[in-house]
């Protein structure tokens, strides 16, 4: 009897649409831009300056993204804890963010709400730091997932090109080729697997190089 592989800590699904509007599609960028400042808001780094002791002053960038991850990974470090309203913030930020790039990679006619779950499933699940997760990992990381950036450099190309081709068969067809909106979505996928290793520390188990 073989032995199913454990599900991966962070999973994506996106339902795929038999048919799209060509009017939506068609106007896409400029329909989407008031969520996508939105969205936007929420990631974007601040800018502070700070006066040192020697009257000298610097200018210091930060964003509560990043700020959130860095005391995520001192956490785990030092007490060994990971707060949950931290990893309920960043799963909810990641399903926003989620909805808001299928709606512009033309994944869905749906406009993206900051609430409901609509047609992207987006699963990250909230880790036992003890017994799941290794206190010194967070130091290396970013470091272990370099190899998997370099792909996903490469892919986020390719899933650029397949949006753009699909944008001409959804105002020609109405249909999203089924091929390219499976190739964007594991591109997606392996990248929010990345993400959920390298930045959001919720697993320690490496990411499968796999679109699937």
């Amino acid at each position: 009897m073989t032995t199913q592989p454990a599900e991966y800590a962070a999973r994506l699904d996106v339902d795929y649409p038999e048919r799209l509007d060509r009017l939506t599609t068609l106007f896409r960028i400029i329909w989407a831009l008031p969520i996508v400042v939105i969205a936007a808001l929420l990631a974007a780094s601040t800018s502070k300056t700070v006066e040192q002791a020697s009257g000298e002053t610097v200018s210091v960038t930060s964003s509560a993204i990043g700020s959130i991850v860095l005391a995520t990974a001192l956490m785990i470090l030092f007490r060994r804890r990971y707060p949950r309203w931290w990893f309920d913030f960043l799963r909810e930020l990641a399903r926003f963010h989620g909805r808001v790039f299928a709606y512009v990679a033309l994944l869905t006619d749906r406009y993206p709400s900051t609430v409901d779950e609509q047609g992207v499933h987006l699963e990250i699940d909230y880790p036992d730091v003890e017994r799941d997760l290794n206190r010194w990992l967070p130091l290396i990381k970013w470091l272990l997932v370099i190899p998997h950036l370099i792909v996903l450099a490469v892919l986020g190309v390719l899933a650029f090109l397949s949006t753009v081709v699909a944008w001409f068969s959804i105002l020609l067809t109405g249909r999203y080729p089924a091929s390219l909106f499976h190739f964007v979505v594991g591109a997606w996928r392996w990248g929010l697997r990345v993400q959920a290793y390298a930045f959001f520390l919720v697993t320690d188990q490496y990411p499968p190089f796999s679109l699937r």
